[in-house]
């Protein structure tokens, strides 16, 4: 009897864990079945929110769901980040992030609340976004040369403001560059730093090109150069820094779906297929290029691959800048 009850026993705990496992794929098939959220590090109006609404419209009707966007701005990203890295694997709950989370903050951070590679699960790139130097109309430097000029001659009385891990590491990598000091106002998020610095309470700012270019268009700020190795095709009149006379100076802002780690990858490849159909849509390109954005995609190993070497590409730029972590 008691060799019949284990093995009475034995098939009946196959049994559960076949059916567990049944039932746990059978979901994963279904998905998605209900309302998907995308968590964003940044405030309505950034470049990050911009670019991500256009793509979410397209996927929401790829996946025949609604998506919403959920901001949750502040911290460098970091209340975002640690958001979804708290969420439940399930695919209802994404991370639209950049290299401020998961490049930069853990050199410009002492404390962390998460890890950007152990947890979160990479889903698909979808682009790059070039950062620019943007001023005030009040500030008489018509270029980066005379900007710089002025900086030396008034040491600590020009200010930039950020509202991003990529404008802190860009005005201090110009500041630490160029020989200048200058005086550093954070804020929560690019459009409140641009407020200020469209109304002439702060000097200048690093912003990336969707939120900084409908400004610079309108004359109520003036871009001085691009961030980037390369000239960007959308404002090809503007010098990069380096070609403006700041030595080493290579800073480019990239944007990408995450989710929470142990995402099943039933879901990763779904979303990843559906992400890059969209992202690699000729018009799609072309629309996001209006906005300052270079649109591309990969496979989620790729981005996996390339989050870890952000990681110290990142902790070199911070270090050489000399920016000490708060």
């Amino acid at each position: 009897m008691t060799g019949l009850y284990g093995i009475r026993l034995a098939l009946c705990t196959v049994a559960i864990v076949l059916g567990a496992a049944t039932a746990a794929s059978a979901q994963n098939a279904a998905y998605p079945n209900r309302t998907i959220t995308l968590v964003l590090p940044f405030a309505a109006g950034s470049g990050t929110d911009t670019t991500t609404r256009i793509i979410s419209q397209q996927l929401g009707v790829a996946l025949g769901v609604p998506i919403v966007i959920d901001n949750k701005p502040g911290a460098n990203g970091s209340i975002a980040a640690t958001y979804v890295a708290r969420s439940a694997p399930d695919g209802y709950t994404l991370f639209v992030t950049t290299n401020t989370s998961h490049s930069a903050n853990p050199f410009l951070l002492k404390t962390m609340t998460y890890d950007p590679v152990k947890d979160f699960t990479a889903i698909a790139r979808t682009g790059d976004l070039p950062f620019m130097l943007v001023v005030t109309p009040g500030v008489a430097a018509k270029n980066v040369a005379e900007l710089v000029a002025y900086g030396k001659a008034n040491p600590g009385k020009l200010t930039y403001a950020s509202g991003s891990s990529s404008a802190i590491v860009s005005g201090a990598t110009f500041a630490h560059n160029a020989g200048i000091e200058m005086l550093h106002v954070p804020y929560k998020s690019s459009p409140p730093a641009m407020n200020d610095v469209i109304g002439g309470r702060i000097d200048m700012m690093f912003t990336d090109v969707p939120t900084g270019l409908p400004h610079v268009t309108g004359k109520s700020l003036r871009a001085l150069a691009v961030t980037t190795a390369k000239r960007s095709p959308l404002v090809p009149d503007l010098p990069t820094m380096q070609e403006a006379g700041v030595p080493d100076f290579d800073i480019t802002s990239w944007q990408a779906y995450f989710g929470p780690a142990g995402l099943p990858k039933e879901i990763v490849n779904r979303l990843n297929s559906e992400i890059r159909k969209i992202v690699e849509k000729p018009e799609m390109k072309a629309r996001l290029a209006e906005l300052g954005m270079d649109a591309f995609s990969g496979t989620p190993e790729e981005l996996d691959i390339f989050v870890k070497q952000q990681l110290v590409l990142w902790e070199k730029l911070i270090t050489n800048a000399k920016i000490e972590k708060q």
